[in-house]
């Protein structure tokens, strides 16, 4: 596994880089926006471990700018930031996990490896998910509707994913959470409603059906049937 550091500390850089090699996993590392987007932009990663608060580009701008690009490269974005609403848009920026500072080194190591097991399946998986004409299309990280593309967030294009990966199956809202939003452990249920909102507006037609059923008192289902 190849990681790409982001971060400006360069003390908790060195212990990141130190921490990772105990794992036989090779870090290079970045002091600044800029530099960190041009290794990244040049270079193949399987993990980006990019901090929100840096010199010249900030962690949301290099994980819209990498998303932009389409490499197929995990993004973990640290920062001090806890607030729900901080979160939210760092996820939203592209970033695929969370992680609030000051952490523990054992947990940057799970998020890592998961983050790590997570793209490479990706790599063996089919290129497109499809179900009806609703299509996602895993190489270049972009969804459409028959004809028409759609305007996802990072966010709701795991979600989309997490359906397609289990059409007309009842998924507990914990079951989605798990999968959407991993090692994420504070993250409430009640996230999976709100974002389960934002992509069933982005999804149904007019005078079609609802493709995401609700289960009442279970969760979720894609409709193979409405799509």
């Amino acid at each position: 596994m190849r990681v790409l550091i982001i971060e400006d500390d360069q003390r908790l850089t060195r212990l990141m880089q130190r921490v990772l090699a105990d794992e036989h996993i090779a870090a290079d590392v970045a002091n600044d926006g800029e530099t960190g987007l041009d290794l990244a932009l040049r270079d193949t990663y399987d993990v980006a471990i990019v901090d929100w608060m840096l010199p010249g580009r900030d962690g949301p701008a290099i994980c819209r700018a990498i998303r932009a690009a389409r490499l197929p490269v995990a993004l973990l974005m640290l920062t001090a930031r806890g607030q729900l609403e901080d979160k939210v848009r760092g996820l939203d920026s592209g970033a695929d996990d969370y992680l609030v500072k000051p952490f523990a080194f054992e947990e940057l190591l799970a998020r890592v490896r998961a983050l790590g097991r997570r793209f490479n399946q990706l790599a063996g998986d089919p290129q497109e998910l499809r179900l009806g004409d609703l299509v996602l299309d895993m190489r270049a990280h972009t969804a459409r509707r028959g004809m028409q593309p759609l305007d996802l967030t990072a966010t709701e294009w795991n979600l989309l994913e997490c359906f397609l990966r289990h059409p007309g199956q009842t998924l507990s809202r914990q079951q989605i959470l798990d999968y959407v939003w991993s090692y994420e452990h504070d993250v409430q249920q009640t996230m999976v409603d709100v974002y389960v909102s934002y992509l069933r507006r982005k999804l149904t037609l007019p005078g079609r059906p609802d493709p995401i059923q609700t289960v009442r008192g279970v969760g979720y289902r894609l409709e193979a049937d409405n799509v």
